[in-house]
């Protein structure tokens, strides 16, 4: 007898997929968006939904649990992780000392993980607010080739850094929830 879940999606039209087009928030009618930062944008947007998407439906227990010893990532890790990466690509850009960590040093944002409800709505509270931010700051930038903060780093490098790292995550984030209930799709 094995502890592990069967696979399943929700799908039914691709079952490939996490869900079906017609209830995927990131599908969307008509074409592509125009330009480069429309599209920076857009994959953006999509990775952070595909992020909220595998966590959905899922109790503190579950979001705080740990992949593979000795790994501590979490998807609730996972969620803290961005909000601090969101906070430090922002520190790249604005003057001034940067804004301290959320979660504490080094690996703090995974560690301080526990199954308990208001860490879980302050983890997603604290990813919301620094995304917003950081959304914010760049947004005065329309000009992807600008160069901005004390290394002066251009604003496409910062954007497509940012869809890496929620790709990358989102990545992890496919395993931990197949291993939790057994849920695939991309």
């Amino acid at each position: 007898m094995s502890d592990m879940p069967e696979r399943w999606s929700q799908a039914s039209v691709y079952p490939d997929m996490w869900a079906d087009p017609d209830e995927d928030p990131r599908n969307r009618d008509g074409a592509s968006p125009d330009g480069e930062l429309a599209t920076l944008q857009d994959f953006l947007r999509d990775y952070r939904l595909t992020l909220q998407m595998k966590c959905e439906g899922l109790d503190p227990e579950k979001l705080a649990r740990r992949s593979v010893p000795p790994s501590t990532m979490s998807l609730l890790g996972l969620v803290r992780h961005l909000a601090e990466v969101e906070r430090d690509w922002r520190n790249w850009v604005v003057p001034g000392d940067p804004a301290p960590k959320l979660y504490g040093a080094r690996d703090a944002d995974f560690e301080g993980v526990a199954a308990d409800q208001a860490l879980v709505e302050g983890a997603f509270a604290d990813l919301a607010r620094e995304q917003a931010a950081t959304d914010a700051v760049l947004a005065e930038y329309p000009d992807l080739g600008t160069r901005v903060g004390r290394d002066g780093i251009a604003v496409r490098e910062l954007l497509v850094h940012r869809i890496e790292e929620y790709a990358r995550h989102c990545g992890h984030a496919d395993l931990l929830r197949e291993c939790i209930d057994g849920r695939v799709g991309q």
